[in-house]
């Protein structure tokens, strides 16, 4: 008799023999999509980022499940400004290893971007979880409750911020805006004097500074911080609108419409500046009703304010108030 054959025999020595083969070839498979993945790593250290998206694409296609190259895709795409594939990129690369920090900041990056606030706070949250001694992650996610209308929260984040970097003036200064929108101005005054501290050459901090001052009825302080606003920053069309507020009350009536002036010159669109500059010619109008082009100029300021920002109903008032009112045509050019 002959050698029995096993039931399998053949066939079972052709399966057996091609397992190695199937796994030697997976890990080949893996290796060429690292291989792309460096590849891409080098065109985007090169900034050529078409060419890294090529690579990056082959690589997650060789191998799907590779959490690193969908990271690097992801990045890739958002320095193409493609922030909705980026964002598809980061997601895909978190699925599949949601322990990896970088995807999930960088995540929580294009959100923010994309002004998907919610969802860049859970993942600035989860980045956070990971890397509890990150301050940009902390900072980025006080800025999203900040922005999100979340000011508990933000100054919480913020405060978390700050214990691991007591030098950003950023982050002072928005703990101070945030504390400022809460009523919180003396809370707000130290916020901005640390951030101020931590770089002196902030012209907008100063002006926000003089603002708190100017809410407590503060002049003389207000108007040193704005003067030393305008000497680091002498185009501050805001600067020169609130300077114009303080010369207002204070009765200097020309040095406040000057102020004023300037301020409209170098922002057009400055709403308040035009509604201030209105009040001052009025003002002027009423000290001496003979400057009856001063009242026209006041009236015509006011109008151009409302144009810029129409929710003022004191400004509809005050030009209800002081028009010219004129009997209407007999005669209409309908007839």
């Amino acid at each position: 008799m002959g050698v029995p054959v096993h039931r399998f025999g053949i066939l079972g020595v052709i399966v057996i023999g091609l397992v190695p083969v199937f796994a030697g070839g997976c890990a080949l498979t893996r290796g060429v999509a690292r291989l792309h993945l460096d590849a891409g790593d080098a065109l985007f250290s090169a900034n050529d980022i078409e060419a890294a998206l090529v690579e990056f694409r082959q690589a997650v296609k060789l191998n799907p499940q590779f959490a690193e190259g969908h990271a690097r895709l992801g990045m890739a795409y958002k320095a193409s400004g493609e922030l909705k594939k980026a964002a598809a990129s980061l997601e895909e690369s978190v699925r599949i290893d949601p322990n990896e920090f970088a995807p999930l900041f960088e995540l929580g990056n294009v959100y923010r971007l994309l002004d998907k606030l919610s969802r860049a706070i859970r993942a600035y949250v989860l980045a956070c979880e990971l890397a509890p001694d990150s301050f940009e992650t902390h900072f980025r996610l006080a800025a999203c409750y900040h922005h999100n209308g979340d000011l508990d929260q933000a100054i919480e984040s913020y405060q978390t911020a700050l214990k691991l970097d007591r030098r950003s003036a950023f982050a002072w200064s928005n703990l101070g805006a945030v504390y400022d929108v809460k009523g919180r101005q003396y809370e707000a005054i130290r916020a901005y004097k640390e951030s101020l501290e931590c770089s002196t050459d902030q012209s907008v901090v100063l002006v926000n500074l003089a603002t708190v001052y100017l809410n407590q009825e503060r002049w003389s302080t207000a108007r040193f911080a704005l003067r030393r606003a305008l000497e680091l920053d002498p185009d501050l069309s805001v600067a020169h609108e609130r300077l114009g507020y303080i010369q207002w009350r204070d009765q200097d009536l020309d040095d406040a419409a000057g102020s004023y002036q300037r301020a409209i010159e170098l922002d057009s669109r400055n709403a308040a500046a035009c509604a201030g500059y209105g009040v001052v010619r009025m003002t002027q109008y009423l000290n001496d009703p003979g400057l009856e082009a001063h009242r026209d100029a006041a009236i015509e300021s006011w109008h151009r304010s409302l144009e810029l920002d129409s929710d003022q109903p004191k400004l509809r008032s005050l030009i209800e108030k002081y028009r010219i009112k004129t009997q209407k045509p007999r005669l209409s050019l309908d007839q």
